[in-house]
């Protein structure tokens, strides 16, 4: 059974801020090993220039291989084109998540439900349950 994944690098969220991109910048990916191993892999191989990746939540899919994920999750979020950024390049899988639309995800979601539909302020884990929640719809 694959794992997907939902990493994130704080220098890389820095570096976004810092080019105009946005510090809300996620590694989605989807392995058939545990997502341990894939941050390991990614801190070592040094993913996007990048060594302090931290797994933001991961689950457990059936049926969608990472190409397929990145393709869906493509249709609500932009990924960042690694030709355009020297230095992300060749680095495939990640996404600038809009904070608006995690917040508008999440309140239609609970007004579905029939909870309270109080703002609130986006976290980290909220953002990865919805780049998952995208990826399997």
């Amino acid at each position: 059974m694959a794992v997907i994944y939902v990493a994130r690098s704080e220098s890389l969220a820095e570096w976004g801020a810092e080019v105009g991109l946005t510090k809300h910048i996620y590694k989605v990916g989807l392995v058939d090993d545990t997502a341990e191993a894939a941050l390991k892999a990614l801190n070592d191989m040094a993913h996007a220039g990048e060594t302090d990746w931290k797994l933001v939540k991961q689950q457990a899919v059936d049926g969608v291989d990472e190409t397929t994920a990145i393709e869906r999750l493509s249709r609500k979020e932009k990924m960042v084109d690694p030709a355009l950024y020297p230095r992300i390049k060749g680095a495939h899988g990640i996404f600038k998540v809009k904070v608006p639309n995690v917040e508008n995800f999440w309140l239609v979601r609970k007004a579905l439900e029939g909870l309270e539909t109080k703002t609130f302020k986006v976290k980290p884990t909220d953002m990865a349950a919805y780049l998952i929640e995208n990826v399997l719809k």
